[in-house]
């Protein structure tokens, strides 16, 4: 495995895997890798023959008040991890060879509808950094495949969304959440919880799996009461929630009762700590 910093030799490097015929796939990432990162490797491995995963912490992404200075950097170890998945080729370029001109003068890509509310209402700027790094990404890379975690739902949604609208022609795969045994959905940001708070965490999921089995039932159609119950729930088990909403799940609009393809989606603190899930249901 081989780990390279800068998009020229990135670049180099892929043209002669392409004139290989070689398929290739790409992981985006911020690093401090876990389970759930090593099972996105392992998707991508099953359908391509050279796999990139990039490992860069997008400011761009990062609101004023957020953990871009604390979140946590951890090149050698997520090295040691990708080896050992079979990842053929690391890409961990700085900032400045990402945006060299700087943040302010930076082109930024908009991604209407999926974009808005939810996590996009409370981090203001955040899926436009998403997409636009994204963007600059498949365009370094040019990959066959890319994929994500459907743990995070709507930027799943997003980045569909601007590969469809730009015809960027790289297949988007899903996969799915990797959870621990309590149900707590694998995330970066679980390592910010205290001993305390991570014996709670798992209610989100508990939450979230008793309100889908709700949502299975026909006859249930006071969807807002049960999104608020759900908030009630999550608060009494020591969260503040920032929203539980149940969404169409193509379009991520809220949910009527006539939709059948549905997904809960959630945002909750447990001390300073943001967690997010999702899980979708078919009535």
């Amino acid at each position: 495995m081989r780990t390279v910093h800068k998009i020229k030799e990135l670049r180099t490097i892929l043209q002669n895997y392409r004139s290989q015929g070689k398929r290739i796939g790409l992981v985006p990432t911020m690093g401090n890798l876990h389970e759930g990162h090593i099972s996105l490797v392992a998707k991508a491995l099953e359908a391509t023959d050279v796999v990139v995963t990039s490992i860069f912490v997008n400011p761009m992404q990062f609101g004023a008040n957020e953990d871009l200075d604390s979140y946590p950097r951890t090149l050698k170890a997520d090295q040691e991890k990708l080896e050992q998945a079979g990842n053929t080729l690391v890409f961990a370029p700085p900032v400045s060879e990402i945006y060299p001109n700087g943040l302010a003068n930076q082109t930024q890509v908009v991604v209407p509808g999926v974009s808005e509310g939810h996590c996009g209402a409370g981090r203001p700027g955040h899926f436009e950094g998403v997409a636009t790094v994204v963007t600059m990404l498949f365009n370094m890379v040019q990959p066959d495949i890319a994929v994500f975690g459907e743990k995070d739902f709507q930027q799943l949604a997003v980045i569909r969304k601007l590969t469809q609208d730009l015809m960027i022609p790289v297949e988007i795969i899903g996969a799915p959440t990797v959870r621990d045994e309590d149900g707590l959905a694998k995330s970066s940001r679980n390592g910010y919880l205290s001993e305390q708070e991570r014996s709670k965490a798992a209610a989100i999921h508990q939450t979230l799996s008793d309100l889908a089995k709700q949502l299975e039932q026909p006859s249930i159609a006071d969807l807002d009461t049960l999104s608020r119950e759900a908030c009630e729930r999550l608060e009494a088990a020591g969260f503040r929630p920032e929203y539980v909403n149940i969404v169409n799940s193509l379009t991520l609009q809220p949910a009527s009762i006539d939709d059948r393809e549905l997904t809960v989606l959630a945002a909750a603190f447990l001390g300073t700590t943001r967690l997010i899930d999702n899980i979708s249901v078919t009535r």
